[in-house]
């Protein structure tokens, strides 16, 4: 009897405990009110759009929706073709504050992307349409209101590559794309290298492996596919830069020769080969410090005779230090301008009355820089 007592007084707290989780449960309120008015950009609005401008961008805002009892409202900003309606739209944009604010600021490089989704080519100008959609829980809703934005995109591609190679015949490494030469990377989309090109032809590419996307130049364009570039003549070197957020060869100059300039001589002492790779290196080359009647000086930098002229390397400190002991940093090379003085290095002491052997680095292992070892 006493088990049958303490079984129904169990029974009986289980019920209630039951019933009252069911008094507590509400039903969750997932109602969203439409989201207020599009405020900016105004309808029809032009951009002309600076992707290479890394500050260049568009703010776009909107009045917040509301929701019933409250609750956590998320807003993305939805851009579709004109004549799109938002079922698919063909990029999305997370609001600020992580999805929670009236507004997001949008670069031109993305509203570069979004115009090439929309079917607008580089250098052209067409029309994209945007939205708000707001979500609570699994509620989720597109605004009533869309506007229409005008893009003027700029000679460029919208995808930049993050890697650029070069490749074929003509190169130094060859047509195995595997041993394609990676091009130093100056900023987002633009590329240079130093090398030698002999008859034959190449091709640029984003990846050292097939199935890479390929690029050629035509004139100082550039331009996406397989068309190889040839080249005839002797072996020659040159300097190659590439902007593809303009997509324009930014310069290329053939390398006539790379002397080793000595400021207080004004005049170059020695010369360096190239052997491959971006690399010159000397033979010996005899230093003698210039004399001064307060001392021996010992500047000095590099000259490379180009094309289009005299371009000099040098170190980035105005006025420099004798290099002993000081880090690698000391040697890295620099575009610098043609002051007899300025941006100079110093010989180690040890060099005055000896030869010397000089190495120039320019390829994409590390920093440009060089190295002299005294003899």
């Amino acid at each position: 009897m006493k088990n049958f007592k303490t079984l129904f007084v169990l029974m009986l707290a289980a019920f209630i405990a039951v019933t009252s989780c069911k008094k507590d449960d509400k039903e969750l309120n997932e109602n969203l009110n439409s989201i207020g008015a599009l405020t900016l950009p105004s309808n029809q609005q032009s951009i002309k759009l600076t992707p290479s401008n890394a500050s260049a961008a568009q703010q776009f805002k909107w009045n917040a929706a509301s929701a019933e009892n409250g609750g956590l409202i998320l807003y993305e900003v939805a851009f579709d073709k004109e004549s799109g309606d938002f079922s698919n739209p063909v990029f999305k944009v997370v609001s600020d504050g992580a999805g929670i604010q009236p507004q997001v600021t949008i670069s031109h490089k993305d509203l570069t992307k979004i115009a090439a989704l929309c079917g607008i080519n580089s250098s052209s100008t067409g029309n994209v349409k945007w939205t708000v959609m707001a979500s609570k829980a699994s509620n989720r809703q597109a605004g009533q209101e869309s506007r229409i934005l005008q893009l003027e995109r700029p000679a460029g591609f919208a995808e930049v590559p993050s890697e650029l190679y070069i490749t074929g015949t003509a190169t130094e490494a060859g047509e195995d794309i595997t041993k394609a030469i990676r091009m130093k990377k100056l900023e987002d989309g633009v590329f240079e290298i130093y090398t030698s090109l002999k008859p034959g032809s190449y091709i640029l590419t984003d990846k050292a492996v097939q199935g890479g996307r390929k690029f050629y130049s035509e004139g100082s364009l550039i331009k996406e596919g397989t068309s190889p570039i040839t080249t005839t003549g002797n072996t020659r070197v040159y300097y190659l830069k590439y902007d593809f957020n303009v997509a324009t060869v930014a310069d290329a100059v053939e390398i006539q020769s790379m002397g080793l300039y000595m400021s207080a001589y004004a005049s170059e002492i020695g010369q360096l080969a190239y052997s491959a790779n971006g690399t010159w290196q000397s033979d010996a080359i005899p230093v003698v410090f210039y004399q001064f009647s307060w001392g021996r000086d010992e500047r000095y930098k590099f000259a490379m005779h180009t094309s289009a002229g005299i371009r000099y390397l040098g170190s980035s400190n105005e006025n420099n230090v004798s290099p002993v002991g000081q880090g690698a940093s000391y040697f890295y090379l620099n575009a610098v301008s043609n002051d007899q003085w300025n941006n100079t290095y110093k010989f180690n002491p040890s060099a005055d009355n000896k030869n010397v052997k000089v190495v120039v680095t320019l390829n994409s292992s590390g920093p440009y820089t060089h190295t002299v070892t005294t003899q």
